[in-house]
């Protein structure tokens, strides 16, 4: 028991001598080097987010950059009077970033969690990974942007090469984008001819035998005997010897009759569509023709052949369909948003699928009064020479039309951040100050973009790495709705 007092003593007078010569050595270091520079440890920061800073390299908590290290910064020990106002390290940072003095809007207002703005601390504290709250200062609560949930972001001039920000004038031009679509080639309707006869008969001759056959305009078709074809040619010849007795007669009402019934039958031939040549040979003496022969009347492709040698056909029945196609259509479907700037008239290029390095050129013709509701589109027909038949019913084609959508202010395409619900532009007002803007696109082709409003031409606008500026804002956004938070949300208790 003694021994254990004894060691207990001797335990307590080594530590207390320990203590007095180590309060003498660090006053007089202190009185040694009092008024000598000391540095500052070593701190790393962003250089999108300065306000990030760390004891350790590692990544940014915001963007996952890589933290860059700061220049250790002198530092003056002085008296504890003089202590008080002697700069924080991260004012000296901040100072040194924007070249000038830090002004007293560097106050720091509250701690924020790095990687949830939402929690905030009104001391340092460090989160759940031990990372340390990130402090915020007055001046990045300072004004709000024109946009909801974004705020004007700051970067130093001298930051913006390394953080890859370009900007770029908007300007005032004309502004076109072409409109492709696919479309299907059809026979124009307007050169469609059905072959019908208006009487009942019996075919006796062929002379187009399939389908596809080309046939010239006047080239003869069918041969057909009809008993009511054959009865009005030998009306015809009666009625010419009645005129022709009549003819000499002294009673004018006589010769007259003579005539309207010679006239009544040749018209009735003709309605028959008893072809002339067949009327003039019975005005020449001719006698009555068994069969008469039908002819195409027009020029083009037999799509349709319904008869055969010998068949019995009735009045009005369809026996061949007679295409012309030398002019086609090609009928394709249009977007909403791309029939409102289609005009009839307007000008086409079409490129057929089987050889897309040929061109054509044509025109709109039609568009459609209905919108398709299945498919939200509207038929548009264009129509388009055909030399050498090359362009067959049913073979899909490539249609583009160059549309003008008169002058406006243009953008390059990548100034613009589709947020989902709106559209966002960054605008640079000098001096690294950017402020989000709301826009209202127009056309959008060629690597361009039309503003209908929000950029006035000759503002300039972020090209590039403005997706840095978007998260920078949207989290000053938060911080400034963070600046004042409620004890129900409650700060973060630091560690």
């Amino acid at each position: 028991m003694n021994q254990k007092k004894a060691g207990s003593k001797i335990f307590f007078a080594i530590a207390a001598i320990l203590a007095i010569v180590g309060g003498f050595y660090y006053n007089a270091s202190n009185h040694s080097h009092e008024g000598e520079p000391k540095t500052v440890g070593e701190k790393y920061t962003c250089g999108m987010h300065p306000f990030i800073i760390s004891d350790t390299p590692g990544n940014c908590p915001i963007c996952g950059m890589a933290l860059t290290k700061i220049e250790s910064v002198p530092e003056t020990v002085s008296s504890p009077a003089t202590a008080k106002e002697a700069k924080k390290p991260e004012d000296d940072f901040f100072a040194d970033l924007g070249g000038k003095p830090v002004k007293a809007e560097h106050k720091i207002i509250f701690y924020r969690n790095p990687m949830n703005p939402a929690i905030t601390s009104k001391t340092p504290a460090k989160d759940e990974m031990g990372m340390d709250y990130i402090p915020v200062y007055a001046d990045e609560l300072a004004g709000g942007g024109g946009v909801e949930g974004y705020s004007p972001v700051k970067i130093p001039p001298q930051r913006m090469p390394i953080a890859g920000l370009r900007t770029a004038r908007a300007k005032m031009e004309s502004m076109g984008r072409s409109i492709r679509t696919v479309g299907v080639v059809e026979a124009d309707e307007t050169r469609i001819r059905r072959v019908q006869t208006k009487v009942g008969g019996w075919v006796e001759k062929l002379y187009v035998n399939f389908r596809g056959q080309e046939v010239k305009k006047g080239a003869p078709l069918f041969s057909l005997y009809s008993p009511e074809l054959l009865a009005g040619q030998q009306e015809y010849l009666e009625a010419k010897k009645t005129a022709g007795k009549f003819a000499s007669s002294s009673d004018e009402s006589l010769r007259k009759m003579g005539d309207e019934l010679l006239a009544a039958a040749k018209k009735r031939l003709e309605l028959l569509d008893v072809p002339p040549e067949v009327v003039s040979e019975l005005d020449k003496g001719g006698e009555p023709k068994r069969s008469i022969t039908f002819y195409s009347p027009v020029s083009g492709f037999a799509l349709a052949k319904e008869i055969f040698e010998g068949q019995k056909i009735e009045a009005g029945m369809e026996l061949f369909t007679v295409a012309d196609l030398s002019r086609v259509w090609v009928v394709a479907d249009l977007y909403e948003m791309d029939a409102k700037e289609v005009r009839v008239g307007s000008t086409a290029l079409l490129s057929p699928s089987f050889d897309p390095a040929r061109a054509l050129s044509g025109k709109v013709s039609f568009l459609s009064p209905v919108l398709e509701p299945e498919t939200r589109t509207l038929k548009a027909r264009f129509e388009f020479p055909n030399p050498g038949n090359a362009l067959k019913p049913g073979i899909f084609a490539d249609v583009n039309l160059e549309v003008e959508s008169g002058e406006g202010i243009t953008v390059p395409d990548g100034a613009v951040m589709e947020t989902g619900a709106r559209k966002i532009v960054f605008v640079h007002k000098g001096g690294g100050e950017f402020e989000p803007r709301e826009v209202v696109l127009g056309v959008v082709a060629d690597g361009k973009a039309q503003i209908l409003g929000g950029v006035a031409e000759g503002e300039e606008v972020v090209i590039d790495a403005n997706f840095l500026l978007d998260s920078e804002s949207r989290l000053r956004a938060a911080l400034s709705r963070a600046a004042a938070p409620s004890p129900e949300a409650g700060h973060g208790e630091g560690k």
